[in-house]
């Protein structure tokens, strides 16, 4: 498992800061996060942007994906697909929890949930996420004797 202790509150993204997300756990495969709506994750309604939802499962997607890779490999969204079943507004907490449910070789998918202060699911996704693997040193051929 990859040390991501320097991720953790924003993730290393000051948007999602501006949001109110802070990382707060992780293990292999995990991530687990705090969100807060700030004004700015909100439309002018109220309620939490729909949009945003992308961005915060983007980021626990992320975020998990990396925690179960090897330092040196990187990961990239391919896809990210998400439903919201019930409202959040500003200062409301949430929870938000991202899980590799599979990985490959080239491909790791994903789900998040987000949950609110009952424990009611507020938006669900699934994803998948492309894994550049560094490349291992190349083995030596044995030297001949003389």
């Amino acid at each position: 498992m990859r040390n991501m202790d320097r991720s953790l509150g924003d993730g290393g993204m000051p948007l999602l800061g501006q949001l109110g997300v802070t990382f707060d756990r992780y293990g292999e495969g995990w991530a687990e996060a705090t969100w807060v709506p700030t004004a700015d994750a909100c439309n002018p309604g109220g309620p939490v942007h729909g949009g945003v939802y992308a961005v915060v499962h983007d980021a626990a997607m992320n975020f998990a994906t990396n925690a179960a890779l090897e330092r040196g490999d990187r990961a990239a969204t391919i896809s990210i697909t998400y439903a919201t079943m019930r409202p959040a507004a500003q200062g409301h907490p949430l929870a938000v929890r991202g899980e590799v449910t599979r990985i490959t070789k080239q491909v790791a998918y994903l789900e998040t949930t987000i949950t609110n202060a009952d424990g009611d699911v507020v938006s669900k996704a699934t994803g998948s996420f492309i894994l550049r693997r560094r490349e291992s040193a190349p083995v030596e051929a044995p030297k001949e004797r003389a």
